[in-house]
């Protein structure tokens, strides 16, 4: 397959993105002037740099490659980590204004930052050493490595607690073996945060470096889903692991349970973001489109289904301002994250769906975003937690209840 030629793409589609923010009940004055400069700049960067060229490669069921230095550049890689080791030092409600800016253009965009800032830079500066912290999180942020996360496996998803993938202490190093799958960023990444159980059955996180003889990371292709991003497996046969790349500071559950958390958090934002660009989409359209001598947006049912998205996109907006705010003051609970992953990803699967109908036929091209988040989304909906998990977590949260067993 030839390269792609993306500065040939940006010139042929420059001034194609048209997107305009929809703020009903004007939440932009919650915001601070640093919040909204930096959305700006963010918008302003995906507008010059992803859009032009994100449907190219979604179509080809490529990652773009050359936009990882970019994210570095503007911030998009742990920007809610401390500025000692070369993070932004930003507060929760920017890092999610930086993924809804990513995600209004493509999940799979978004999902390669929140991966890289909350599943590997994360663990490593909540339970890292200092040590470990200084030689990767540094160059992480700049997107000199990238890095993936291994706790999903083949047959313990929403369980991971069942998880098979193993060490054992060998004296001067430990010996890992298992496999874990669906792993995002995992083809090119140059470090892997992987969990697994020890001898005495208990989960500990190690950081696999690309290189160990035994570790591999076939690719996974044939996605109608997440198209841009870059899918993979983690398979560790017999790797030798070094001693000082073990986290020291948690064991359990616990550890990667956390890392989720700071993840479904800036899901919540992301899918925000992908549902405003269905919805701003779907608006002008309506607007251009003339069928019985009117534009579309002239129809009753038209004007209920938009007059519905703008609805569910401003009480997701308001609910993703108050959860920024409880993260900003460490309040936020596990379920009230739940609840938000899981009500803005489902409003925004509604409108993405919603927003075809209002397309038409055009809305299945790839000349409008509509059809490629709504198969993004699907995704969304199942990973970082299940639909079905997130209603799981609130109801024994506000029961007592625990419904898993």
């Amino acid at each position: 397959m030839s390269a792609i030629n993306f500065e040939d793409l940006k010139d042929r589609n420059q001034g194609k993105d048209q997107y305009v923010q929809p703020d009903f009940y004007q939440i932009d004055d919650l915001l601070t002037e640093e919040h909204i400069l930096i959305r700006n700049s963010i918008r302003d960067w995906v507008k010059r740099e992803l859009s032009p060229i994100i449907e190219e490669y979604a179509q080809r069921a490529e990652f773009p490659h050359h936009i990882i230095k970019g994210l570095g550049e503007i911030g998009a890689f742990g920007p809610q980590l401390p500025a000692k080791y070369g993070c932004g030092g930003m507060d929760y409600i920017t890092y999610g204004l930086i993924m809804q800016e990513l995600e209004r253009c493509d999940s799979g965009i978004r999902s390669t930052a929140s991966v890289q800032g909350s599943l590997v830079m994360y663990p490593i500066y909540k339970f890292g050493s200092e040590e470990q912290k200084m030689k990767y999180l540094p160059k992480l942020a700049k997107g000199e490595l990238m890095g993936c996360f291994g706790l999903t496996e083949p047959d313990h998803g929403s369980n991971p607690g069942g998880m098979l993938t193993n060490f054992k202490d060998m004296g001067d190093h430990y010996l890992l073996n298992g496999s874990k799958m669906w792993i995002s960023n995992a083809p090119f990444a140059d470090i892997a945060v992987v969990w697994a159980k020890n001898e005495e059955g208990k989960i500990r996180g190690l950081i696999v470096e690309r290189g160990y003889p035994g570790f591999t990371t076939p690719e996974t292709h044939g996605k109608w889903s997440l198209r841009a991003s870059a899918t993979g497996e983690l398979v560790f046969d017999n790797v030798k692991v070094p001693k000082e790349n073990i986290l020291p500071g948690v064991e359990g559950l616990k550890g990667p349970l956390t890392c989720l958390n700071s993840a479904r958090y800036g899901i919540s934002w992301g899918a925000v973001g992908a549902a405003m660009d269905c919805y701003d989409s779907a608006l002008r359209y309506a607007k251009q489109r003339t069928q019985f001598g009117k534009p579309i947006a002239g129809f009753q049912l038209q004007q209920k289904k938009l007059s519905e998205m703008i609805t569910e996109i401003t009480k997701a907006q308001l609910l993703c301002w108050r959860l920024g705010n409880l993260m900003n003051a460490g309040k936020a609970t596990p379920a009230q994250i739940s609840l938000a992953k899981r009500n803005n990803v489902h409003i925004a699967i509604e409108i993405a769906r919603e927003a075809r109908q209002i397309h038409g036929a055009m809305g299945i091209t790839g000349e409008y975003p509509i059809m490629r988040h709504s198969m993004n989304l699907e995704s969304v909906l199942t990973y970082e937690g299940t639909h079905d998990v997130h209603l799981l977590i609130l109801g024994m949260e506000i029961t007592g209840e625990n419904a898993f067993v």
